[in-house]
């Protein structure tokens, strides 16, 4: 499945531990915004680990599920690309 992870989260340290951990699953695309080609079992553990992560009260992290004919259908302008990737990111 194809995600779009968008966050908006004021505290910086909660807002760093989410954007490493998404590092993990998607690309960075946008300051706060992340693009994922996942399994079903790593969309399960990344958002779980999401919601450790948050304050429920202050911030707000949204996932755009893209069906394969949207996913064709993103456009860009200027730098970067849409990731395809079908296994999470390796840290290295």
């Amino acid at each position: 499945m194809f995600v779009v992870v968008a966050y908006d989260i004021p505290d910086n340290r909660r807002r760093t531990a989410v954007m490493k951990w998404l590092e993990r699953f998607g690309r960075h695309v946008q300051e706060s915004v992340f693009e994922c080609d996942l399994e079903a079992k790593d969309y399960r553990q990344m958002s779980q680990r999401l919601q450790r992560l948050m304050n429920l009260r202050e911030d707000n992290v949204r996932f755009y599920h893209l069906c394969p004919p949207d996913v064709g259908r993103i456009e860009t302008y200027g730098v970067g690309q849409v990731v395809h990737v079908r296994k999470p990111f390796t840290l290295v």
